[in-house]
């Protein structure tokens, strides 16, 4: 592809993002599920535990996800909070990839003690970000913080850690859907004590692919140091919601086959 000037990449992304932030994007992604839900802590807590499985085939993304719901009685903020230790056994035989009953249950349990100790995931998230100003540093103090009820070893590997620069591409998507609010109808903007402006792009095969074609992204690997010059390089192109250009990157990725 011949190279853009700053001014046409900007425009040939704008136009993409416009292209792909639509409802109709909703329907095939994983944010499809926490759409189901109308309470905020609904769709935090259905948004959260998508989004821990959210790679592989998105069918089966899709299914698993339903099924979480499914028996949690498609009311997600009350199973977590009132549920009891016999009703967390139902997930025993969970199994999403390598996600499996044992990270369930525990999850279930981690969620349940934040929530009736009058905290949310908006409060563990944010509580870094708010310190430090780094969403690297609210990923990793939120992932100590949900994992400090005793978690089974293998249950971490499940909530990626940019301190050990991992991409962390599941919870950087998740926070997208929280955070951002443009009015189109996608993501849901119902958390307020992170701005749009601090968020990090998720960075996958396809997004990775597109970012490097276009020149706005030169490292090889998609950690988190890539993650990070993705979204300076964003940020240029819109400081206050750098992360709408996900949408380009992923639909011209997968949609479009761009390379």
């Amino acid at each position: 592809m011949k190279p853009l000037s700053p001014v046409q990449l900007k425009e040939f992304l704008d136009e993409k993002v416009r292209q792909f932030n639509t409802t109709s994007f909703i329907a095939d992604d994983p944010i499809s599920i926490p759409h189901q839900f109308h309470l905020k802590e609904d769709r935090e807590i259905a948004g959260f535990l998508t989004a821990l499985i959210a790679w592989g085939q998105r069918k089966v993304i899709l299914k698993n996800a339903h099924e979480m719901m499914r028996r949690m009685d498609e009311q997600p903020y009350d199973f977590i909070y009132h549920h009891t230790s016999k009703e967390r056994k139902s997930f025993s035989d969970f199994v999403h990839r390598t996600f499996n009953g044992v990270d369930a249950m525990y999850l279930l349990k981690a969620l349940q003690s934040l929530y009736t100790s009058k905290s949310s995931l908006e409060d563990v998230f944010s509580e870094g970000i708010q310190q430090k100003k780094d969403l690297s540093v609210a990923i990793h103090a939120a992932r100590t913080k949900i994992l400090s009820f005793a978690a089974p070893g293998r249950t971490g590997k499940h909530i990626a850690d940019p301190l050990r620069n991992s991409s962390a591409k599941r919870i950087c998507m998740y926070l997208r859907w929280m955070v951002r609010n443009d009015k189109t109808g996608v993501d849901f903007g119902i958390w307020k004590k992170i701005k749009p402006k601090d968020l990090y792009c998720p960075l996958d095969i396809h997004s990775g692919r597109v970012a490097r074609t276009l020149g706005i992204l030169d490292r090889k690997q998609d950690d988190w140091k890539a993650v990070t010059e993705l979204t300076i390089n964003l940020r240029k192109l819109d400081k206050n919601d750098p992360v709408k250009y996900d949408f380009a990157l992923f639909g011209l990725g997968v949609n479009e086959g761009f390379k």
